[in-house]
């Protein structure tokens, strides 16, 4: 038989339809270790656990490699997901925290640090841009975001006296009526159903001010909890029936980008066969609407409006667009909010993210007949990290919402509290113990910030970059990558850069830099033995050219062969080019020959067909259109004659018109 704890802890516990049982049993949790432990915990570990989803800002254990961000905390699927994390403004960011000594910030906290920022200065709406085409802004502007957050703090600083300080800060705080701000929230309940040191968990959210005020939060869940309905489907001409104004429903937005999603979701839970009740992802959805416009500049950041504001009108056929995209997403947008103005009337809760003042705007207006008010008590923002505005998206966070979360809190397993360290988004298992977190001195945070940086560089083939950080850094050009057990094929800048065919990199290291191509890395191979094409090999041998057989144990110790001056491979590549196209040249002329041959017998046919027609009109075996019509007029009278003139005069006429007619269909 199953353990009734493990069936309870496993079950999706619907916040407006608990079990008896459960409901029966439930106290608030008499101490504050829990409230502690929730504070201290990022947003989005609830839904880690209860939706199987990972937010955004998942902290990843610190984990380090080839494809992962040991600064930031973030591990990538691809490749190209890292590089394009290393060029973000959060990766920048922290980068510039870690130069001024203070600790890296996590995604989550980074939002909430540029959530404030006017559009006019920072010109990013960073989480939705990343799928829009821009094709009129120049290369080097997409930091503007971070320019701004950092003139920001530095005149935070300047009039407080201090330094700027880089931790998590709540004045980007999208909500757009932060009621609860300092408060917890979870509101975490005991149970004698649930094993020791487990409780249950419940967003503050969705209660209302006047819930909140009340001091017994066990009564007011019981209150909450809401009979089946169900709902007609709306009738042909899009109208809701007049239950679904009357039942409790809560409305849900977002909006960022250029992408806008909103949709109105019933509370009360559906009936299922036998008087049993569901509500996984089948959720009453009263309306929903979603729309994508192209409004942010790709690479670049930010709206265009925020990009005229900044720098005046740019002239040119995206910006124009864009331009107009955005006056048609808030009149779309706007449009939608007033259809649905009885929904949203009569919803106990609106939940909204707008980041941006732009976003907020197209909301808030204000503007005549607006339906959404900032001072509506009402409004929420929503308690955990939130992606890309879908209609899936909404449906995840109403579960996420609406779902009686089931934790261990155990103060004993938890790490010390360290400023130095982000703050950890994974959250604890209900069963089993949590994976201890790995801990690095100061040298092996430097050692990975190194590796990353180096192997970046190596990667994206920035020789002066990589020279210039080796040297600024008084590294040596045969630095070990961190951790070596995940660097085990391309140990050193000299082996990556010939395992990625670089022979420009190749050659810069040795001979600018200094590398020793004798190192063997852990499969035994050098350097030289990773290149896989021939200019990558000639680089070595070039560099044993130029630095001298002296220098290193070519031979035995680097693999390399026979040395070659950079005159010779030139010269040798110039001897091969010149061949390939001379026989290329070749080529083309024995199938123009080929092409030739296969002419020449219809040429030949159809010259001497002309030649036949012009001996038979001279022999007198064919006749004239003029005699032919000379023969026919023979013997006439000429009243017979003019006839037979006007008639053919006509048919050609008619044939003429028709011709002309003919051609201009």
């Amino acid at each position: 038989m199953s353990d009734p704890h493990e069936d309870l802890l496993r079950r999706p516990l619907y916040v407006y339809d608990l079990p008896p049982n459960v409901l029966d049993t439930l106290t608030v949790k008499p101490d504050d270790e829990a409230a502690s432990c929730a504070v201290n915990e990022d947003d989005t570990s609830p839904s880690a656990r209860d939706v199987g989803h990972s937010a955004s800002s998942d902290g990843i254990n610190n984990l380090v490699g080839s494809q992962s961000c040991s600064l930031c905390a973030q591990t990538f699927a691809t490749l190209e997901d890292q590089r394009s994390h290393q060029k973000s403004d959060l990766h920048r960011y922290n980068l510039k925290q870690k130069l001024r000594g203070l600790r890296p910030v996590s995604e989550v906290e980074f939002e909430k640090l540029i959530g404030d920022l006017d559009e006019s200065l920072s010109g990013s709406d960073s989480d939705d841009s990343e799928d829009d085409e821009d094709d009129d802004s120049t290369a080097g502007k997409h930091d503007s975001t971070l320019a701004a957050l950092l003139r920001r703090q530095a005149r935070l600083a300047d009039k407080a006296g201090g330094g700027g300080g880089g931790g998590s800060s709540d004045d980007g705080d999208p909500s757009p009526n932060p009621r609860t701000r300092g408060k917890p929230p979870i509101l975490w309940f005991s149970s004698p159903l649930l094993p020791e040191k487990h409780y249950f968990g419940m967003y503050r959210a969705i209660l209302t001010g006047e819930e909140q005020r009340r001091n017994d939060l066990v009564e007011t869940l019981r209150t909450k909890q809401l009979e089946p309905i169900s709902i007609p489907k709306p009738a042909k001409d899009g109208s809701m029936p007049e239950v679904a104004y009357t039942g409790p429903h809560i409305f849900l937005c977002m909006i960022g980008g250029g992408h806008f999603a909103a949709m109105v979701v019933s509370l009360a839970p559906r009936p299922g066969k036998g008087g049993a009740t569901t509500m996984n992802r089948e959720a009453t959805v009263l309306a929903h609407k979603t729309f994508h416009r192209y409004t942010t500049r790709r690479k670049q950041g930010g709206s265009q409006s925020a990009n005229d504001n900044a720098k005046g009108n740019a002239h040119s056929a995206g910006s124009g667009l864009r331009r107009y995209n955005e006056q048609a997403l808030v009149q779309d947008v706007r449009n939608l909010l007033e259809d649905w103005k009885g929904l949203i009337d009569t919803s106990e809760l609106l939940f909204i993210r707008a980041t941006g003042a732009t976003n907020r705007r197209t909301l808030f207006g204000p503007y005549d007949g607006q339906v959404l008010r900032h001072n509506d008590t009402r409004l929420r923002g929503f308690p955990f990290s939130t992606r890309r505005a879908t209609q899936n998206e909404l449906m995840r966070s109403f579960i996420e919402l609406t779902r009686l979360k089931v934790r261990e809190i155990d103060p004993a397993k938890e790490p010390p509290k360290d400023a130095g360290k982000p703050p950890s988004t994974t959250a604890a298992k209900s069963t089993g113990q949590q994976p201890a977190k790995p801990k690095f001195t100061e040298e092996e945070e430097t050692a990975l910030l190194h590796t990353s940086q180096l192997q970046a560089f190596i990667r994206r083939s920035k020789l002066p970059a990589l020279l210039s950080y080796l040297r600024n850094n008084s590294l040596s050009p045969d630095f070990e990558f961190q951790p070596p057990e995940q660097n085990h094929h391309g140990p050193r800048p000299l082996h990556l850069a010939a395992s990625q065919n670089s022979a420009p990199l190749v050659l810069g290291l040795l001979t600018r830099a200094g590398a020793d191509p004798t190192i063997r890395n852990n499969e035994g191979k050098a350097a030289f033995e990773l290149a896989g094409d021939r200019a990558t090999r000639d680089a070595f041998r070039v560099a044993r050219s130029e630095l001298g057989e002296e220098k290193w144990s070519w031979d035995t110790g680097a693999s390399v062969p026979a040395p070659m001056t950079k005159a010779e491979a030139d010269s040798r590549d110039e001897r091969e080019r010149k061949e390939a196209s001379e026989k290329e040249a070749e080529r083309r002329r024995a199938e123009e020959e080929r092409l030739r041959a296969a002419e020449e017998p219809a040429v030949v046919e159809s010259k001497n067909k002309a030649k036949a027609r012009a001996n038979a009109l001279a022999a007198g075996l064919i006749k004239t259109p003029q005699e032919r019509r000379e023969e026919e007029a023979r013997g006439m009278t000429p009243e017979m004659r003019m006839r037979l003139e006007r008639e053919r005069r006509a048919r050609a006429a008619e044939a003429r018109l028709k011709k002309m007619q003919g051609g201009g269909g």
